[in-house]
């Protein structure tokens, strides 16, 4: 097949692609012995080295172990970002368990879901977040919970004064002493430094990521230790081709549960020995803070994290030049976004696509040669890509031509999580079929169009409109519910709902709203209802979301709109 983009290719990118023979593990043993000295991750003001983060590992890895996880147990990590993260993942990678790692904003009806699906049998979590795993423990296959603080990482008195502050404030849990729920730190605490011997190689399962695929029924997606090898392989490849290790710093704001923050942040980084600056929460202030005191060289983030950078106060008083390399991905990214913040930090984001199913990117922008606005880039190294018509699935269509976008290489998952009907349907003959509509041009360079499936992309996570209408199927008022994404300056899209009531019946869009908010993580619940009396459907009875979406688009916000 032809291969436009390797002419645009950077010098120094590879045409084919090498991957070493290791698991993830491997990149922190290599990071710790060649950099034992270099401070690994910055939490609040606490520093831990690749060695002392190693010995961590190690420890947590041997508590594992005692407790009886075993290689190929599926272990879930819900915390946001802190070293705890680093420490449990690596040590259940070690262990050739699977880690399922967990958004901190499910609710219970969530939780209970991905981690009956997933066959969680050991939970590591914050301990605010006790009461909602409480919650679903008995209707899960959970036998052990690992309970951890905020303060088990934070530099003396801010470790002692922490609780006082978290009572204060209201946001303290007492985590009662019973069977199953142990403590993070006291595990650690005793263990040997040297880690267990367990064998894993490439072809293990290392993650389920879970995501809604090309429907709204969230499946885990099997990612083995080569796929997450793979993928941090063409990253550093592609578009670090000339760095040396142990010279950057990444700040850490996106969710290291998620994909991208998963593996193109705490894995790259921690392959290149980097310094991993860790915030806990998006705060815009946070974040300002952490660029002008620890100065990050590597800055991964989406459209709405640009966006909240260029609108800071005084902003343009700050030195930003210390980022050197920007990358941007989940939502297309405006120019005028791109301009100013290039224009601050001398730097160039390179624009990005990629899926949960591939370990992350399959496409990128090169960092020094032609950047085509509106493009998601060429193929990473050792990706091939194709246009497709999007109802056979088989003819290749010519450049210029909309099409479905399917994709080949060593980062695409190994298939989803007791779903072999799904698998299937995505994966015919190696080609990963990505559900998304696109063009690819005389150069190689792709468009993303639309999607097929109606996913809808807010500030970065994916939001899935059957998953929000069944929530509002189950208000007494709602007779019926349509959700789909519209444009949001800040979100790139936001949740919208469209709702029939029964006859009979008032409802206020806040109300509606609130009913959400208490079944649905904060980033799903929709931002704006509107009442009708009807929502278009096809002949044979099924809700039209692109007509409501055409209609937004023609139309604006009609008046009966309530937003949130």
């Amino acid at each position: 097949m032809d291969r436009p983009w390797f002419k645009f290719y950077d010098e120094g990118v590879p045409h084919t692609l090498e991957v070493p023979p290791i698991t993830v593990p491997d990149f922190l043993r290599e990071s710790a012995q060649k950099y034992p000295s270099r401070v690994a991750t910055v939490f609040m003001g606490a520093r831990l080295t690749y060695r002392r983060l190693k010995e961590q590992v190690d420890r947590f890895a041997a508590a594992l172990m005692d407790l009886g996880v075993r290689k190929g147990d599926r272990v879930a990590i819900m915390l946001p970002n802190c070293p705890q993260v680093l420490i449990a993942y690596y040590a259940t990678l070690s262990l050739g368990a699977v880690a399922v790692m967990t958004n901190p904003l499910y609710v219970e009806r969530e939780l209970e879901h991905q981690w009956a699906d997933a066959g969680v049998e050991t939970a590591v979590i914050l301990d605010r977040l006790w009461p909602r795993v409480q919650k679903v423990r008995s209707r899960t296959p959970l036998k052990r919970v690992i309970v951890t603080g905020i303060q088990d990482y934070l530099p003396f008195p801010k470790n002692l004064l922490y609780p006082f502050k978290a009572r204060r404030e209201g946001t303290w849990v007492d985590v009662p002493h019973q069977e199953g729920v142990v403590s993070f730190k006291r595990l650690v605490a005793h263990r040997p430094k040297v880690g267990p011997e367990i064998e894993v190689t490439p072809d293990d399962l290392a993650c389920l990521q879970y995501t809604g695929g090309t429907t709204g029924t969230p499946k885990g997606a099997m990612l083995t230790h080569r796929n997450l090898v793979a993928s941090v392989t063409q990253m550093r490849r592609f578009l670090l081709p000339n760095n040396e290790e142990a010279t950057d710093r990444a700040i850490a704001v996106l969710p290291l549960f998620h994909v991208y923050g998963m593996n193109g942040v705490m894995n790259l980084g921690v392959h290149l020995a980097a310094t991993i600056v860790l915030l806990p929460l998006f705060s815009i202030k946070m974040l300002m803070d952490a660029i002008r005191k620890e100065r990050p060289t590597f800055f991964l983030g989406v459209p709405a994290l640009y966006v909240a950078v260029n609108a800071y106060p005084g902003v343009d008083k700050m030195d930003l030049t210390c980022i050197k390399a920007c990358f941007s991905g989940a939502a297309p990214l405006p120019v005028d976004v791109i301009e100013k913040f290039e224009a601050r930090t001398q730097a160039r984001i390179a624009e990005a696509y990629g899926m949960t199913e591939t370990s992350s990117v399959t496409h990128v922008n090169p960092m020094y040669g032609l950047r085509k606005y509106g493009s998601v880039g060429v193929p990473i190294v050792g990706t091939e890509a194709r246009i497709v018509d999007p109802d056979t699935g088989t003819q290749d269509l010519p450049p210029g031509q909309v099409g479905e976008l399917v994709v080949k290489g060593p980062q695409v998952m190994k298939g989803y999580w007791n779903q072999p009907a799904e698998t299937a349907e995505v994966l015919r003959d190696g080609w990963l079929y990505t559900g998304d509509l696109a063009r690819m041009d005389e150069d190689g360079y792709f468009y993303i169009v639309e999607r097929k499936k109606d996913l809808i992309l807010s500030s970065g996570f994916n939001v899935y409109p059957r998953e929000v209408e069944e929530v509002l199927y189950e208000h007494p008022k709602v007779l019926e519910a349509a959700v789909v994404g519209v444009p949001d300056a800040v979100r790139g899209e936001k949740v919208k709902a469209f709702i029939v009531l029964k006859p009979g019946q008032t409802a206020t869009g806040p109300e509606i709203i609130r009913f959400c908010r208490e079944r649905l993580a904060p980033y799903k619940v929709p931002r704006a209802i509107a009442f009708r009396d009807a929502l278009p459907k096809s002949p044979a009875g099924k809700v039209l979301r692109r007509a409501l979406r055409e209609e937004e688009a023609a139309l604006g916000a009609p008046a009966n709109e309530s937003g949130a």
